[in-house]
């Protein structure tokens, strides 16, 4: 665990999540798509927020890619250099939702210890982990950047599903088989999920008030 200096304090800020959340009128949580390389991350991640978006959502994604090219320029694809990848991610990504953002985050992120790090950060239900499943020999068959025939070329070593593992999630708020259903499907199951998660969300609100729900 990296050890804080303590010259540095943290700044409390006057405006609280909860303030946000009111005037957004939504609530504010990240979607982690993880998954293969080719098996629809990035893709899947932007026709949701699209989606959110034209609803009056605020949001932002987050893509593996994208931050390669700054904050995480530093960093190469060792074992090492991937959790730290993720755990950066996983600090940024904390920040834009407790501004009120909905933040869509699509990362391989092959480590289940590294995912479950990044869910400690936020509270219960605001870290949904989307399983973007794929087989193997579909992604390759993809490979919409040419990464696989690199990696069997023996030009991309430690590339994931090939010479590095991907350890599936156990128990994620969502799977979605990019093999098996489209990509309209496959945006309609993530949207159901976040309506029943507002459904709850919203019962639960109006039993603490009082307040009668309708149908």
């Amino acid at each position: 665990m990296t050890k804080i200096n303590s010259n540095i304090r943290w700044e409390h800020r006057k405006l609280s999540r909860e303030d946000y959340l009111e005037r957004n009128g939504h609530p504010s949580m990240v979607l982690w798509f993880t998954g293969l390389s080719g098996a629809g991350k990035s893709t899947l991640a932007q026709r949701v927020e699209e989606k959110l978006f034209a609803t009056g959502w605020y949001t932002y994604i987050l893509d593996g890619d994208n931050v390669r090219h700054g904050l995480n320029s530093d960093l190469g694809f060792s074992e090492h250099d991937r959790r730290e990848n993720i755990r950066r991610v996983g600090e940024v990504a904390k920040l834009f939702t407790d501004s009120g953002v909905v933040v869509l985050a699509a990362f391989i992120s092959p480590y289940r210890e590294d995912r479950d790090r990044v869910r400690a950060l936020f509270e219960p239900g605001d870290f949904i982990e989307i399983h973007v499943k794929c087989a193997l020999d579909v992604c390759e068959k993809r490979d919409p950047k040419g990464l696989y025939r690199k990696s069997r070329a023996g030009e991309l070593p430690e590339f994931t599903g090939i010479d590095s593992p991907y350890e599936e999630p156990l128990v994620p708020e969502l799977v979605v088989d990019t093999a098996r259903l489209d990509i309209d499907q496959c945006v309609a199951l993530i949207l159901d999920h976040l309506r029943g998660r507002e459904s709850k969300r919203r019962m639960v609100d109006a039993a603490g008030t009082g307040a009668g729900v309708s149908p």
